[in-house]
């Protein structure tokens, strides 16, 4: 296998950086979405669910551009609340942070609600019989008894940011050492003469890393099965 250069140390780390940051900054998210898409009834409750699950089903490259348009310098967020507070995210490793949470969005809330809709309704009616309020009850039943549907949700998000091209090369770019991440480092080598070794090598990295974390999945289920 080559020698790597830093860079392409760099967006390795970066990778294994924005994938971790977006899992963890979209979870509380995730999980109040699937709270309230299981267990409320409500008007626009069906347009809620299109919204969430848009991601889902629309080009990655499509999901980039629209948030280029919401958070470039002429965008309504980027114009009117990030330039005022001097915040900058175009074209920054925090922009793929934000595509790789926005893409992955669905796929941890499919999996938490997955997990909610598989606890018994009697837990529940039994909880709130016994006096406690909606946060207790959140809190001592649901999240526990939803919790393998928590770390499908964020092991799946987790390696969708690894893997996660269309959406990132839009709003954060491709600059290495800034925002270069192992899909766009890969790309770059592909398309450049005498690059296939290095991309290769890059795959071998990231099906590596999904090895990884498949394993360490099965490895913590196993565990909550035994505690269970």
């Amino acid at each position: 296998m080559p020698a790597f250069s830093p860079s392409d140390y760099q967006a390795i780390f970066l990778s294994v950086k924005v994938a971790v940051i977006a899992t963890l900054l979209s979870l509380p998210f995730g999980f109040a979405v699937a709270y309230v898409m299981t267990y409320k009834r409500f008007r626009g409750r069906i347009a809620m669910d299109v919204l969430v699950n848009l991601p889902l089903t629309l080009p990655p490259v499509v999901v980039g551009y629209l948030l280029l348009l919401l958070l470039g310098q002429n965008g309504p967020v980027g114009k009117w609340v990030l330039q005022p507070l001097g915040i900058k995210l175009i074209f920054t490793w925090k922009a793929a942070v934000i595509a790789t949470a926005v893409v992955g969005f669905p796929l941890m809330v499919r999996s938490i609600r997955t997990g909610m809709e598989a606890i018994d309704e009697k837990l529940i009616q039994a909880s709130r019989t016994l006096g406690a309020g909606w946060l207790d009850t959140i809190v001592t039943v649901i999240a526990p008894l939803s919790v393998r549907g928590i770390m499908a949700g964020s092991i799946l998000m987790f390696a969708r940011g690894l893997g996660e091209f269309g959406a990132t090369i839009i709003v954060a770019g491709n600059i290495p050492g800034v925002t270069q991440t192992i899909p766009l480092a890969i790309y770059e080598y592909v398309s450049s003469p005498k690059g296939d070794v290095i991309a290769m090598s890059l795959c071998l990295v990231s099906i590596t890393l999904s090895v990884i974390v498949l394993i360490f999945h099965e490895w913590l289920s196993r565990r909550v099965v035994r505690v269970d």
